[in-house]
């Protein structure tokens, strides 16, 4: 197995990634070159896309029940992704079992029923649970196979002249399966085709994807490159060619800057009607493609037809909604234009179902779109959480290749309608589905969480996080906030978060935030005003710079940060939640505090008028008082610490105890107590409380508000 710069520098439209010293330090590990192999082809989405895709390899091991040499296959199991697939991700069968379930198949009645079979053919009773694409991979017999989603051959696959396109292209060295729902019976006409074509190197599926091998991991990887490198050839051949891309442009996207800001202010909309059955999380994108696509003539007429490989029309839905509104047209002119829309929408879907459904289809699903385009301005997407919402919006771009190509070679052909609909409501799908994890507590929620690159702040954002919420992360300081988006990046991933730097005295990133918000997850639904800062002085020693600064950021901050939020909230009439951060010293008097205490006091009363006024709106408005949570907070950083100290007449390192001791629980108080007390408000219990206070500080009697 030798590389040359020749063998690299051939491909252009997709990227070799092999390592040569890397792959022979795996020599005679036929598994171990099949994680390799797998991993590198999943690293580059224009060989297959997130999730789809599978990839397989035989060879001989010990049968633990005869201790006898057995052909074994080890192929990706059920879920998971190639790019980061893992040996304990795959299924291992043995071989002679598969080819033997032949002899009790009836026909295409017993599909489903083929697939609870295959258990019986397990090798590793640790392995995954085999997907419906085994017997695809166990009925060809070659030792390495891959089975992937790119662009560039489903381009091919979905186009009306593929066959003969595929014949010419490769000199019938690839073979051609018609369209068939994945499963046994596609393995064996699969095995049909290279019977009757021996010497292929390859199999188009018509409108699926595409089946490649070899001998060795190696070969396998090579000739894949190989077929679909010449496929993305030939589409950049004839693109623009014969006709303009789609037909030609027929309007001109927004700049930059005024279709983000577009899009984040129509984003909560499109979300809250989203939202009517369960609470969508969006994302976002105007990618080059994506505007190409939506700015063109033949959008009208492609978008209704949807997708053609199973995979990309299972997270994208029939067919995507198409806002026909002006890019300058008034949000609020837009809101009420959208009611109809979307009922139409609904209406298609509910349609679709009743058309199509067998006895026994499963009960309809969400009748909402999941791709919303928009053009001029983008694509927004809509899901369950973050990732979904952006793999399929990643999918639709998939999509989108597929049709700018077939396009270009012939025309674009999808799904009939019934055999998209066997795909979505097929029996092993919703049985998957049924399998789901239950949701987390906040899944679907969005949190905006001021202050949050550190201390309380950052523990209830974490709190969030865990229990199922995406998250806003922000602070003033930037600095601190990079080493938050770290932590948070380690811990809940980048679809688990966003960032970006507010200042709650300044209305501009204010607004800039909740936009960050708008467009990274579609909105908000918990606002949690946490941002602050503290001054312990004298009468006499007190400034009026601090006296402003202290209200600016405590009140002014709080009043500000709650206006935007509800200004969102508002938008997708779903109600939500405000949570104010105060401090048992709105309720205590002490010495050297006027100036913090009474913009406490500022603070707590401003969250009762909020939740009298709000109530209206559905959004709860209720407030947590903390006090002396000293760990990891800036507050006590400094001049308030000693402050602090000097007033009660200790030093600074007995503060924790001292407070402490003067409770009634004689406790310690930490930022995930606060946070803590901030679920228990937006974790599904107290969905009927508003206007509330939580004293958590260990039991302070003059705290208590009653």
């Amino acid at each position: 197995m030798s590389t040359n710069n020749s063998t690299i520098t051939k491909f252009k439209h997709v990227s070799y990634l092999w390592d040569e010293a890397k792959a022979a330090s795996m020599a005679g590990d036929e598994v171990a070159l099949l994680i390799y192999r797998s991993n590198l082809l999943g690293a580059d989405l224009r060989l297959t896309n997130y999730g789809g895709g599978n990839t397989s390899c035989k060879a001989m091991a010990t049968d633990p029940l005869t201790g006898e040499s057995t052909e074994v296959m080890w192929v990706k199991g059920s879920g998971g992704d190639l790019g980061t697939l893992k040996r304990s991700g795959l299924a291992a069968l043995y071989v002679d079992r598969m080819h033997r379930l032949k002899n009790i198949y009836k026909g295409l009645d017993q599909e489903d029923e083929m697939v609870e079979l295959l258990n019986h053919c397990i090798y590793d009773l640790q392995s995954k649970a085999p997907s419906i694409d085994t017997t695809l991979h166990g009925f060809l017999p070659f030792a390495h196979i891959d089975h992937l989603h790119p662009d560039a051959a489903i381009a091919i696959a979905a186009s009306k002249d593929g066959k003969k396109i595929t014949q010419e292209l490769f000199n019938g060295t690839i073979g051609w399966v018609e369209w068939q729902k994945p499963g046994f019976d596609l393995g064996l006409k699969l095995r049909q085709c290279l019977d009757e074509n021996p010497g292929i190197r390859g199999i188009m599926l018509g409108s699926h994807g595409l089946f490649t091998w070899g001998d060795t991991a190696y070969e396998s990887y090579l000739n894949t490159l190989e077929v679909i490198e010449r496929c993305a050839e030939y589409l950049q051949e004839n693109i623009g060619k014969k006709r303009p891309v789609f037909g030609g442009q027929r309007m001109e996207s927004l700049p930059k800057a005024d279709r983000l800001a577009r899009a984040a202010a129509l984003a909560p909309v499109l979300r809250g009607y989203c939202s009517s059955k369960t609470k969508m999380i969006g994302h976002f994108t105007d990618d080059d493609r994506v505007l190409e696509f939506i700015n063109s003539n033949d959008l009208d007429r492609l978008a209704p037809l949807g997708t053609s490989c199973p995979d990309h029309f299972l997270r994208t839905k029939i067919s995507p909604l198409v806002l026909d509104f002006s890019v300058t047209e008034d949000i609020s002119v837009i809101k009420e234009k959208l009611g109809p829309m979307f009922d139409a929408y609904r209406q298609m879907y509910t349609d679709y179902y009743n058309a199509c459904k067998h006895p026994n289809s499963p009960a309809i699903r969400d009748t909402n779109p999941v791709v919303i385009l928009y053009p001029g301005i983008g694509m927004f997407t809509f899901a369950k959480d973050k990732q979904t919402a952006r793999v399929a919006a990643e999918f639709y771009i998939n999509a989108i290749n597929v049709m700018k190509g077939a396009e270009a070679i012939s025309s674009y052909i999808s799904l009939p309608r019934q055999e998209a609909f066997n795909i979505e409501y097929w029996l092993l799908e919703e049985a998957k589905l049924q399998r789901m994890p239950k949701p987390k507590p906040l899944t679907g929620r969005i949190a905006l969480v001021t202050g949050s690159a550190g201390g309380i702040g950052k523990a209830i954002a974490q709190k969030f996080a865990q229990e199922g919420a995406v998250v806003v992360i922000n602070d003033n300081d930037a600095q601190r906030l990079e080493t938050a988006k770290a932590s948070f990046s380690q811990q809940f991933g980048a679809d688990g978060f966003a960032a970006d730097v507010l200042d709650v005295t300044k209305i501009d990133t204010i607004r800039k935030t909740f936009n960050t918000a708008a467009l990274a997850f579609g909105g908000v639904d918990i606002v949690v005003n946490c941002a602050g800062l503290s001054i312990s002085k004298p009468m006499e020693e007190h400034t009026e710079a601090d006296w402003d600064l202290l209200y600016d950021v405590l009140v002014k901050g709080q009043f500000l940060v709650t206006q935007a939020g509800i200004e969102v909230m508002r938008k997708q009439n779903m109600g939500g939640d405000v949570l104010n951060i105060v401090s048992k010293n709105a309720l205590v008097s002490g010495p050297n505090n006027a100036g913090y205490g009474s913009a406490k006091a500022a603070q707590l009363h401003l969250g009762r008028l909020n939740a009298a006024e709000l109530g209206k709106d559905h959004i709860r408005v209720n407030t947590v008082n903390p006090d002396a949570v000293i760990s990891d907070s800036k507050i006590w950083e400094g001049a308030w610490a000693e402050g602090r100290a000097k007033a009660y007449g200790v030093t600074v390192a007995e503060l924790p105890a001292f407070y402490a001791k003067r409770t009634l629980l004689n406790e310690i108080i930490l930022p995930e107590d606060i946070a803590n007390a901030c679920f228990a408000f937006v974790g599904g219990l107290l969905n009927k409380a508003t206007g509330n206070v939580l004293n958590i500080d260990g039991g302070v009697a003059m705290a208590f508000v009653r």
